[in-house]
């Protein structure tokens, strides 16, 4: 019975696994980044360039279809443009980057769906906007196990800096100038593990496996890198069990995931030992003669 409810899916569908090790690959690299992202306030950050590559994907859509190629080089692009002129907006404006990200989010947003439309019908749209992890070929898996890849060895290099830069960039800025590059490496894996999370989950879900496993984990403990942990092991339950509810449930996988993780996440702000609801209601009152 379990077997056949929890294992069968993967041992007898292809897609199936390939969905699970697309869907994990996502959650090993992003988990890890959505912790960062959190605790550098930026959560918002993430999904904003999530919406910002959304542009460059539909160009890639309009020159050459569903082409795998071609909507990665023009998600990767475009979510490196709006990285770059946020900063840069936020330096020669009064505009802070937090305000000119949210102008470039909107602005990619309707032009991302402006440009899928003129070519493509709703199907397509659909498609680009939440992805459609059953679909993943041998080029999507290569691209997110390569990203992937990448982030951890990165993140294995850069894990104390980037961990110190978050922290206390105070200290950082008074003492090296690495902050600067510390960021724009920490922006860049950004925008990669969005793009090849785009090929799964859509430019609307790619953040969620970023974000919400990050947020859960923040409400059990404060230590960062047990949260990396709880972060990264709520994103691969999730991926599975929101894969064996989709197919069971006949519902498409992409949301299924996500709301798999936000369940997670409900449960993990009523019942955190390190923030949750109930860890904070006030303790009962003594009566003392």
């Amino acid at each position: 019975m379990i077997h056949d409810l929890l294992i069968a899916p993967f041992t007898e569908f292809e897609f199936m696994r390939r969905a699970l090790v697309g869907a994990s690959a996502i959650a090993l690299a992003g988990a890890p980044l959505g912790v960062f992202l959190l605790l550098r306030r930026m959560s918002l950050t993430g999904d904003a360039m999530a919406h910002a590559i959304l542009p460059g994907a539909a160009l890639g859509y309009l020159v050459a279809g569903l082409s795998l190629p071609a909507m990665t080089i023009g998600g990767l692009a475009a979510g490196l443009s709006v990285a770059l002129l946020a900063g840069l907006v936020a330096r020669v404006t009064a505009l802070r980057e937090d305000a000119s990200l949210a102008g470039f989010y909107l602005i990619s947003l309707a032009l991302g769906v402006t440009i899928v439309s003129l070519r493509g019908s709703s199907v397509d749209l659909l498609h680009v906007l939440f992805g459609n992890v059953l679909a993943l070929d041998d080029g999507g898996l290569l691209l997110i196990a390569g990203v992937a890849s990448m982030t951890i060895l990165a993140l294995a290099l850069f894990y104390r800096a980037l961990a110190l830069e978050t922290l206390d960039p105070g200290f950082v800025a008074s003492v090296s100038k690495a902050g600067g590059y510390t960021q724009a490496l920490f922006m860049g894996l950004i925008v990669l593990n969005l793009v090849a999370g785009f090929h799964a989950l859509g430019t609307l879900l790619a953040v969620g496996l970023m974000i919400l496993p990050a947020a859960s984990a923040r409400l059990w403990t404060a230590d960062i890198t047990r949260m990396t942990g709880i972060a990264v092991a709520v994103g691969l339950v999730s991926s599975w069990v929101g894969l064996v509810v989709s197919y069971h449930e006949n519902l498409p996988p992409g949301p299924v995931i996500i709301l798999v993780a936000g369940v997670f996440h409900v449960a993990s702000m009523l019942f955190g030992r390190a923030g949750g609801w109930l860890r904070r209601l006030p303790g009962k009152v003594h009566l003392e003669a």
